[in-house]
Order: structure tokens, then C-alpha cells, then sequence
């Protein structure tokens, strides 16, 4: 096994380039910059001497290494969310973590740090090494560790020609953070009918059942009047936007709802007098459910448009993906395998849904069915995200058994 030295030095590198994407962008890569590390990807994967494709339209690397049928595919995306800062990203390791508070950066009133008593999951890896940021940016395991992960695995091909092991696709993906990974993929340059994405986090993770998600963007045309002047006259599309987020039910948002359980995410909320903007993602593992969450949005944007004039509020909603968990019925014993896979390295598998999604979504919808692995990392899409450096190991070895 190609230990953490080279495995984390990849890491390093790749989380220390801007990968970020951007919402609402009409075109795919959505950002320029994903290029960057998709140039370097590519560049290291032909190195190694695989077959390599680089889609430079729309920034997908693959790569396809000789071995036995069935073949196997791994996927990871490159970008990391847009929801915190991915510039200028300061990786360190804490080594030998001794399960307390982790002060990432700063002093006194200006320290910032990783509090156990905000993420309980921090002292369960006393013992390990982890890597953290300052705290003013995300880290960008989410999902770098995938990547590594699954370079790792080329380059245990390259360095061991002893290890026999089926014929591997690869492929790196732009903007799964924005809905839009598999929008360009091509099977054409990906072989394997079967695949894993590694996008998951805590050691252990095995996914096939993921939410259906939608995106809500809510515009309000207000009127902006002389305040002193202003009966009868003004219309504040900013007091509009609150109005309409308060219609929503309060209990259904993220930070009240676990497992199964949906919910609407206000991820934006923009405006002044004359015009407000909120953004939503809608989020529901049952198919029924997420269509009727849907339709309530959509009815509190036309109840208020039939209350403030026609026009005044216009929603418009975007599928992004749907739950993977119906196809992967049929597959289950990609599920299985991994899951002995697992045992034999000492880890129990928690096989759960998913509280979000993956490429591997539409990916089993495109047909190569495609559930999630484990990367080791931990508090994604926040200036908190960490990993542990053994659970990466660990899930390294998982992709070198499950290609053999």
C-alpha cells in the first residue's frame, strides 16, 4: 500500500488549488479555474502511462487502466461549493490529535477554532492525524480526498505490476456541487457498466439512496417610493422576500432535520426596496414528498403574486438530480461487495442514505449504476471541514481491494 506520505502530498497539492464553482452559471465548467486541476490530473494520469482523455470544453478527465473484464469505475469531482471560500486554502496536519478544541488561527477575541462541542464527530478521532485549514476557508475534501483516493489506486497500478486487477475507468468530473457533474459525461471514454463514486465522508459510508433535489430561485419586483411619501405607493421586495421565506414551514430547514426527512434551504437571500432575489435547494428522499414540496413553493409565489399584482413574485424551480435507490435495487451487489470489503480492513460499514447527492445519481440513471464510498472527510462545504489522515489511508486500500 502506497502509504500517506505520497497519498497525503497529493491531497496538499490539489486542495491548495481554487477548484470553486459557481451557481447559476449557463455554462459547464461553470468556472475556469476547474481547469487548473483538471490539467494536472490529466497531466499525472498520461505520466503514469494509462490512457488518458481530457475534455477541455467541458473540463472532464478520464483515463482507462488495462486489466481484467468485468472492468470497475471510480468517479470524483473536481469543484468544491460555492457556499465558503476555496481561495488561498492553508492545509496543516495536526499530528497525534489529542481530542480537545483545535485552534486553526488567531489569538484572543480573534481565534477561531474547531470546537468538539460543535462537531461531536472531532473527538472520536483522538489518536489520528488530521488536516484542517485557518479557518477562513473550506478545505476542499469534499472532494480532493476522492481524488486522491482514486489517483492513489493509478499510481499503486503503475508502481505494482504484480496486482492483478479488473480493468479500471476513471473519471473526473467539474461542477457536481452546482448539480451539473454528469451534464457533459461521456460514456464513450469511461468503459466500466459499474462504477463507485468516492464522494462520501465519514470512514465507513456506504451510499445508494440519496435525496431528489431541486433548485428555487425566487424574484421579487418591488417599488421603491420616498419613504416619507411612501403610503399607498411603496412596495419593499425586501420586506417581501422575508414575508414569503416565512410562509415556509420552520421545522423543515437542515438544521432541524436528519435521515429520511427533507427540507427547503435557503441558501441566498439578496435585495432592497426595488428588488429582492432568494435562492433554494429542495431536498426529499420520498418521490411524492418532493413533488409536493414543489408544488407548495410555487404556490406561496403565486399566492403572493395574486396578492401583490400579477408578476410581482415569479419562481423559477430546476431539477437536479433524482434518488438513485429504485435502479440500485437491481445492483445491490455493488453494495455487498463493498461491504466485505470493509469487514476485511477492520471497518463496519454504515450503509445510510444519503443527506445530499452525487454524481453517482445520474450517473445510475444514465445506466452505470454507481453508489458512494467513503473519503475521510469531515464538515463539508464550511470554513470547519477536516480529514483524517488514517481514514484517507483506509479508504485508499478500499479502492486497491475493490478493484482487484
Amino acid at each position: 500500500m502506497i502509504r500517506n506520505g505520497e497519498l497525503i502530498e497529493r491531497f496538499m497539492r490539489y486542495v491548495r488549488i481554487d477548484t470553486q464553482s459557481a451557481d447559476e452559471a449557463e455554462q459547464v465548467p461553470s468556472t475556469a479555474k476547474q481547469h487548473v486541476l483538471a490539467e494536472m490530473l490529466y497531466k499525472e494520469l498520461s505520466e503514469m502511462g494509462f490512457g488518458t482523455y481530457y475534455d477541455r470544453e467541458h473540463c472532464y478527465v478520464y483515463a482507462e487502466i488495462p486489466g481484467e473484464e468485468p472492468g470497475i469505475g471510480f468517479v470524483a469531482h473536481m469543484d468544491t461549493s460555492p457556499a465558503a471560500s476555496g481561495e488561498n486554502v492553508k492545509p496543516r496536519i495536526v499530528e497525534k490529535y489529542d481530542g480537545g478544541d483545535i485552534l486553526l488561527s488567531g489569538e484572543g477575541e480573534n481565534a477561531i477554532f474547531l470546537r468538539t462541542g460543535d462537531f461531536p464527530d472531532l473527538a472520536r478521532q483522538a489518536g489520528n492525524d488530521l488536516i484542517v485549514t485557518d479557518g477562513t476557508t473550506l478545505l476542499g475534501a469534499d472532494d480532493k480526498a476522492g481524488v486522491a483516493e482514486i489517483m492513489n489506486l493509478a499510481a499503486y497500478c503503475a508502481q505494482h505490476p504484480e496486482y492483478r486487477h479488473r480493468a479500471i475507468s476513471i473519471a473526473f468530473t467539474p461542477d457536481e456541487e452546482v448539480g451539473n457533474g454528469t451534464a457533459f459525461f461521456d460514456p464513450e471514454h469511461f468503459r466500466a457498466r459499474e462504477a463507485y463514486t468516492v464522494d462520501g465522508g465519514r470512514l465507513g459510508e456506504l451510499e445508494y439512496e440519496c435525496f431528489n433535489a431541486a433548485a428555487a430561485r425566487v424574484e421579487i419586483s418591488g417599488r421603491s417610493v420616498h419613504p416619507g411619501d411612501a403610503k399607498n405607493k411603496m412596495r419593499n421586495a425586501a420586506a417581501l422576500a422575508v414575508e414569503f421565506h416565512t410562509m415556509l414551514p420552520p421545522a423543515e430547514v437542515p438544521e432541524h432535520t436528519e435521515g429520511y426527512e427533507g427540507f427547503y434551504y435557503l441558501e441566498s437571500l439578496e435585495g432592497d426596496c426595488e428588488n429582492a432575489v432568494l435562492r433554494y435547494i429542495i431536498r426529499d428522499h420520498d418521490e411524492e414528498k418532493f413533488r409536493l414540496r414543489k408544488e407548495y413553493i410555487t404556490r406561496i409565489a403565486d399566492w403572493m403574486s395574486a396578492k401583490y399584482g400579477d408578476g410581482v413574485v415569479r419562481i423559477t424551480l430546476r431539477d437536479q438530480y433524482y434518488n438513485m435507490a429504485l435502479p440500485m435495487r437491481e445492483h445491490m451487489d455493488l453494495i455487498r461487495r463493498a461491504s466485505q470489503e470493509m469487514k476485511k480492513l477492520g471497518v463496519e460499514p454504515r450503509v445510510k442514505p444519503i443527506r445530499g447527492g452525487t454524481d453517482g445519481a445520474m450517473l445510475t440513471y444514465k445506466g452505470i449504476p454507481c453508489p458512494n464510498l467513503c473519503t475521510g472527510g469531515y464538515n463539508y462545504h464550511g470554513r470547519f471541514e477536516y480529514a483524517s489522515v488514517q481514514e484517507m489511508e483506509t479508504c485508499a486500500e478500499l479502492l486497491i481491494a475493490l478493484a482487484k
